[in-house]
């Protein structure tokens, strides 16, 4: 799976992510199914076109903060490279934050990006929140990886949809109150507390993987 935010105006960025797209589904058949599958390798191989193909559709530099990752679910190990995306958030006893380990694609051709691992004991969650998530605003405030950290220890969701669910139902309260708040102090010039004239939020995404306690698999 990959979560990238690719820089610049709507319409061309879902042009250039179009591509990527592309790509994505082109080569991770070819790159994960093959035998022997050394995870690693293939992930960061798929760092490399996916970073290339970027900068070609782009025409030059576009940054792309992306997280890429590959989960086993027999083993529950998840490899994964964060290129200067917003930490994932791992649970398990606590809260452990996959940190980047590389720059963001779409900045240097030759750019190389080393896969990183961890293990999914059973019962643990990881939670990923899209950069335009982590940093959707009400008023000055950012909604932050902390409130994101704060669904996650609180959620009693038994699935991965669930959590996700949970995770984006705060995001959008916490914007439009915001927006709510907004519009109530300025009055009539542009709106009043019941309108619905809310501002569209940056884009909203959640990855999340529940690695069931009970048996094997992910939810």
């Amino acid at each position: 799976f990959v979560l990238m935010d690719v820089a610049g105006q709507r319409q061309e960025a879902l042009d250039i992510a179009s591509k990527v797209q592309e790509r994505f589904r082109r080569r991770v058949p070819k790159l994960f199914l093959a035998e022997p599958l050394n995870q690693s390798e293939a992930l960061t191989q798929l760092a490399i076109e996916l970073n290339r193909t970027l900068l070609d559709a782009a025409g030059g530099v576009r940054c792309a903060p992306a997280f890429l990752g590959c989960f086993q679910e027999t083993l529950g190990t998840l490899f994964y490279i964060n290129a200067g995306h917003t930490p994932a958030l791992l649970k398990d006893d606590g809260i452990t934050q996959l940190e980047a380990n590389g720059l963001p694609l779409g900045l240097f051709y030759h750019a190389t990006h080393d896969a990183q691992m961890c293990v999914l004991p059973p019962g643990a969650i990881f939670l990923l929140a899209s950069k335009g998530l982590v940093e959707a605003r009400a008023g000055r405030e950012e909604f932050g990886l902390e409130r994101v950290k704060q669904c996650l220890s609180a959620s009693s969701a038994r699935s991965a949809q669930e959590l996700c669910q949970c995770v984006l139902d705060s995001a959008r309260q916490f914007i439009e109150e915001g927006q709510r708040a907004r519009f109530f102090r300025i009055g009539n010039f542009y709106g009043n507390e019941n309108s619905d004239e809310f501002e569209a939020p940056n884009d909203l995404t959640t990855v999340a993987l529940v690695r069931l306690a009970a048996a094997k698999g992910a939810a």
